[in-house]
Parts: structure tokens; C-alpha cells; sequence
């Protein structure tokens, strides 16, 4: 499963759904997961569970594992590793973007947040491999562009250790315009 997908923009509409993205991130970190388990894992009744279900399914994010279950209990695993957004994309309005993007940063900050709030009680080897570090540098877009690809393109050549002591290990790519910088006429 190393693929990624970039979805369009009936896809960037169903991953603004809060309950969505975090199905989608526990099928990608944890397995496959039938809407029982989902539903207790997030606080849900399966109904609401099995329609978002549904709703991942049909937009590619995630596909029936055929191999497991039964008649009575279906089950769903990620249909890739990662997602990839391409917001030059046709079609693609601002309101999408934002709305997907909003939720992205809500998921993306509880996260970090368990993780800072965990970090004491990690192995000592774990505890210090992380980074929450940030570098502010003057770019063209072009130059801006350059970096981002370059920096994805390092992150996919890292391949998944196959060792006991192996675990989970995320990667949050962040890089933008700093907020509030006045933007002359000609540059909108």
C-alpha cells in the first residue's frame, strides 16, 4: 500500500468530514477495521459509522478487505498510504480547500498534542527521534514549490523498517506563506 491518492473535488469534499479523516487515518496507522470497531473506537453508533464508511468507499480512499469477515461483519482497510492535495487542480474552489484544509490542521494539532503529552512516557530510545522544529526562509514560489517536492520526495523513498522494534512513525509536511505578510496588487 505505498501508493497515495490526490483526490478531486467531490473527494476533497468528503475528507472535510472531521469523522472521516480520522477513519481514514486509523485504517492507514492501525488496519483494517469493521464499523463496529470504528464506532466504539470513535464515540459513534455504527449507522453513522457505516455511512461515512460508504462515503470513503466510494470516493477511493478505502476499499472491502475481502479477506476478512464473514457475512455478518464487513471489513475496510486504506486503498493507500498517503494523501496527496493538488489545490492547482481544475475545478478546485477556495471554500473546498478551506474546509478541508481546517480540518486537516484540527486532526494535525490533536495529534501532536497526544504526542507531546505521551512523549515522557516513551521508551528512552523515542524519545528524543521527533521534531517539532520550524524554519522560516525567503522563496519564490517556484523556489517554494522546489523545496516542497523535494522534501516529499525524501519522505517517499523511506521505506517501512521490517524490525521488532519498529513503530509507527508520523510525518506531517507543513510548508506555507507565512500568515498576515501584506501581499502587493500585482502579487494577488
Amino acid at each position: 500500500m505505498g501508493s497515495s491518492i490526490t483526490p478531486d473535488i467531490a473527494g476533497l469534499r468528503a475528507l472535510s468530514h472531521p469523522v472521516r479523516l480520522r477513519m481514514l487515518t486509523l485504517l492507514r496507522g492501525e488496519g483494517p477495521a469493521t464499523a463496529t470497531s470504528l464506532a466504539q473506537r470513535l464515540g459513534l453508533n455504527t449507522g453513522a459509522t457505516s455511512y461515512h464508511l460508504r462515503q470513503l468507499a466510494q470516493h477511493g480512499f478505502i476499499e472491502e478487505d475481502a479477506d476478512r469477515g464473514n457475512a455478518r461483519d464487513r471489513w475496510w482497510r486504506a486503498a493507500h498510504a498517503s494523501t496527496r492535495t493538488d489545490f492547482r487542480a481544475r475545478g478546485v474552489v477556495d471554500s473546498d480547500v478551506e474546509a478541508y484544509l481546517t480540518t486537516v490542521v484540527l486532526l494535525y494539532a490533536d495529534r501532536m498534542r497526544t504526542a507531546v503529552s505521551e512523549m515522557p512516557f516513551l521508551p528512552p530510545p523515542w524519545r528524543t527521534v521527533g521534531t517539532l522544529s520550524d524554519w522560516e526562509v525567503r522563496l519564490t514560489p517556484a523556489r517554494a514549490e522546489a523545496l516542497v517536492k523535494k522534501l516529499a520526495e525524501v519522505i517517499e523513498e523511506v521505506e517501512d523498517a521490517d524490525s521488532d522494534d519498529a513503530r509507527p512513525f508520523v510525518v506531517n509536511l507543513n510548508a506555507y506563506p507565512r500568515p498576515g505578510q501584506p501581499w502587493g496588487e500585482e502579487e494577488q
